[in-house]
């Protein structure tokens, strides 16, 4: 955290509406920094700002259009347009999977959708935590990445929606550090795709999700520090075999976890 604040107070200067780290490509996260007594509007969208001037958004994965922020204090208003990059994507090819692990049977649609509003539910939470700001950590020791962010899946050859996070295979059993300090805001060991599951809010409605986790070591409301073991990695929903499953999101935006670790 000093050497990110010590950054910013090199770069910043008041004279200057705010500035910015994060790539403004599709699918990630930005961490902005300006005056504290400002306000700040993203796409005329108001968002908070820290008592340090820290604020932060995202950028969903197939946005076409620039995004425009606006900083508002006592003396000025300044529009700041930035241009968004275009990613590309890879395509995932999974044959030989069940039927029921393609298409969901009818008598589950009332469970999913239960399971959508309580994941919704969690990802709308606005608080003024502010551990955002910080460098977040990988989830595991040893892993070998299997899946990545906006790659779209092709299961039984029929296109599915893309996938929205990173997939880190190892062990079941493993076990799975907190990203980032935050409040757990969803905890639960059975939903329909993603099993096990914990939503962490870090603040400003940015926050984590765990999917497919064997154990669960923590409770809605509780609070977790960086790098505490939250649970174990499992296979449990929708999975083809033990991973972890993490996604990043400002609110209901999905973005990519990759730009939160790099």
């Amino acid at each position: 955290m000093i050497k990110l604040i010590i950054f910013f107070l090199l770069i910043f200067n008041f004279s200057h509406a705010a500035e910015f780290m994060g790539d403004f490509k599709q699918g990630s996260f930005i961490l902005g920094k300006t005056d504290p007594n400002s306000q700040v509007f993203i796409d005329n969208r108001k968002i908070r700002v820290s008592n340090d001037g820290f604020f932060a958004f995202g950028l969903d994965r197939d946005r076409k259009n620039n995004v425009l922020i606006k900083i508002k204090n006592k003396k000025e208003t300044k529009i700041i347009e930035k241009k968004v990059l275009k990613r590309e994507y890879k395509i995932q090819r999974i044959d030989g999977l069940p039927p029921k692990q393609v298409t969901p049977p009818p008598e589950v649609y009332e469970r999913i959708k239960k399971d959508n509003r309580l994941i919704g539910e969690a990802r709308s939470i606005d608080t003024q935590y502010d551990y955002f700001k910080d460098k977040f950590i990988y989830p595991l020791e040893k892993y070998i990445i299997t899946g990545v962010y906006g790659s779209q899946r092709i299961l039984n050859g029929k296109p599915r929606r893309p996938h929205y996070g990173i997939d880190f295979h190892a062990p079941e059993g493993t076990p799975v550090k907190a990203m980032m300090n935050g409040e757990v805001t969803l905890a639960e060991k059975d939903m329909y795709f993603t099993g096990g599951t914990i939503i962490f809010d870090h603040g400003h409605g940015i926050s984590t999700l765990f999917m497919h986790m064997k154990d669960i070591n923590v409770k809605v409301g509780q609070k977790v520090k960086q790098g505490e073991i939250v649970g174990t990695l499992g296979q449990s929903g929708r999975a083809t075999g033990p991973h972890l499953d993490i996604r990043l999101n400002w609110y209901d935006v999905k973005l990519d976890p990759k730009s939160i670790l790099e």
